[in-house]
Order: structure tokens, then C-alpha cells, then sequence
């Protein structure tokens, strides 16, 4: 049965997946070009990585059914108009933020509006499928922590990869970037724990019930593989990363980028599955 819920919602986690990962890794490409020295071309090559995974969406987007008798989650499907056309914003902003990049143009302007087009895509996710004013507030937290870790998990490996073509690249700005991951998945342990505590979710699971109950075993691979594990392997590639031991990093957010996006796929199955927001 846990396994069926998932299979028929699996549009809304193809949905989590991709908007997450256009909407955390063009975050992270400003915050890269305002704090850190990335070069231009990576900045540019991951701005455009995060268009790509816009498009995705928004493909993804307008081809979401309506939930099944059976599921556990209402939509409600007055904000999915809006939510199509932030999307659609968030590409453009996207697409102009790389060639924006890529002829060496700082414009801050634009790098906010695209900021802002990534809050708006999480914020209508929240508002289309949160159901009371609280579950929204909850989800909004979950989609912007999921946005953070895997958007956050791409643009640290691919930067790793900079290192091999780019070898005098100083240290500071993959330090930042896995400091930053490793801080958003430390984030996400404390929201799973509080969301367990308090049963947070469409089917008001009681405190700590989803450890044990019949959907424990996704619950359990959610913490393991796709948080604390992560966790683990995001300090690992702190470390490497300070001593310049840039292969190692680069192997380890490799790993990352696997398991974090797992538990993506783990925490919207639990939610738009099971009402579970983990």
C-alpha cells in the first residue's frame, strides 16, 4: 500500500524534485557571486543548469493531475494559474541571469528579481497543496530546506569540478558553498525532529507515530540516508575542502548529491503519499 500511495502521486514528487533544484541552485549562484571569487564561467554554466531544471518544472507543472479520492492531500487549484507563471518568470529570470553572467555583468537588480521568482515558485507550492494557514507555513519550510539542500548539493559538485580546470580557484568559495549545504541539511534534522514531534501534516499523524506506524520504514531511510547521512558527508567535505584536497571534496559532494536527492524524493513521497511531513 505505501508503496502504491507514492507511484500515484509521483507527478507532485517530480514536481518537488525539479523545482527545488532550479529554485536552490540559482540561489546559490547569487549568493556565490556576491560573497564568494567563483569564476565567471562557473557561475554562468550553473545559472544555466538551473534554467534547464526551470524548464523542467514548468513542464512538469502544467502536466500535474488532479489528487485522487485516496490522497491524502487536498489542492487547491486556484493558485496553479500563478504558480505557472512564476515558474515561467523564474526561467526567464534564470535564462538572463546566465547571459547576464556569461558578458561579465554584475546586475544585482536582476540577480534579486531572481531571488525573489524562487520564493514566489516555493511560496505558491506551499499555498497549492499546505491546506490550513499552519500546514502552509509548515510546508513553505520544508520546500525552502529541500530547495537549499538539493539546489545547494549541485552547485557545490559542480564547483568542485572547477577545481580540475581551474586548479589556482582559491579554497574559500567550495568551503562556503559545503558549509552552507552542511548547514541547511543540519536545518532539516531539526525540522524533522519537531514535524515528527508535533505530527505535522495532512493526516495529523500523532507525536512521533510515523516511526513506528505502517509508512516507518520511508520515515527511517528519510532520516538515515537522506539527512543525517548527508550530514556526515557534508562535514567530511568541509574538511577536504580546507585542507585543498579538492578531488576528495568533489567525490564526497558526489555522493551528496545521490542521498540528499533521495531524501527529496523520500520526504514529498511521505507528504503527497502519506500526509507526513517528515
Amino acid at each position: 500500500m505505501p508503496a502504491e500511495r507514492i507511484a500515484e502521486n509521483l507527478a507532485y514528487i517530480n514536481w518537488t524534485v525539479l523545482a527545488g533544484l532550479a529554485t536552490g541552485t540559482l540561489v546559490a549562484v547569487v549568493l556565490g557571486r556576491l560573497r564568494t571569487d567563483a569564476t565567471r564561467g562557473y557561475l554562468a554554466f550553473t545559472a544555466f543548469c538551473a534554467f534547464l531544471a526551470g524548464l523542467a518544472a514548468l513542464a512538469s507543472d502544467g502536466g500535474l493531475p488532479l489528487p485522487t479520492a485516496a490522497s491524502p492531500f487536498v489542492a487547491d487549484t486556484a493558485w496553479a494559474a500563478a504558480r505557472g507563471w512564476a515558474l515561467t518568470a523564474f526561467c526567464v529570470l534564470a535564462f538572463l541571469e546566465t547571459v547576464a553572467l556569461a558578458r561579465r555583468r554584475r546586475a544585482p537588480v536582476l540577480g534579486g528579481l531572481a531571488v525573489a521568482a524562487a520564493a514566489a515558485v516555493l511560496l505558491l507550492g506551499a499555498l497549492s497543496w499546505g491546506g490550513s494557514p499552519l500546514g502552509i507555513g509548515l510546508l513553505l519550510l520544508q520546500l525552502v530546506t529541500v530547495a537549499g539542500a538539493t539546489g545547494g548539493v549541485l552547485a557545490a559538485m559542480i564547483l568542485g569540478h572547477w577545481y580540475l580546470v581551474t586548479p589556482k580557484l582559491p579554497e574559500a568559495p567550495l568551503v562556503l558553498f559545503a558549509r552552507a549545504l552542511m548547514a541547511v541539511i543540519a536545518a532539516q534534522v531539526v525540522l524533522f525532529v519537531v514535524f515528527t514531534g508535533i505530527g505535522a501534516g495532512p493526516s495529523g499523524t500523532p507525536g512521533f507515530g510515523a516511526l513506528t506506524g505502517s509508512w516507518a520504514l520511508f520515515v527511517w531511510l528519510r532520516l538515515i540516508v537522506g539527512l543525517v547521512f548527508p550530514l556526515v558527508v557534508s562535514w567530511a567535505a568541509v574538511q577536504t575542502a580546507r585542507s585543498r584536497s579538492m578531488e576528495s571534496a568533489t567525490g564526497l559532494l558526489y555522493i551528496n548529491v545521490g542521498t540528499i536527492a533521495a531524501g527529496t524524493i523520500l520526504a514529498a513521497g511521505l507528504y503527497f503519499g502519506a500526509g507526513l511531513l517528515i
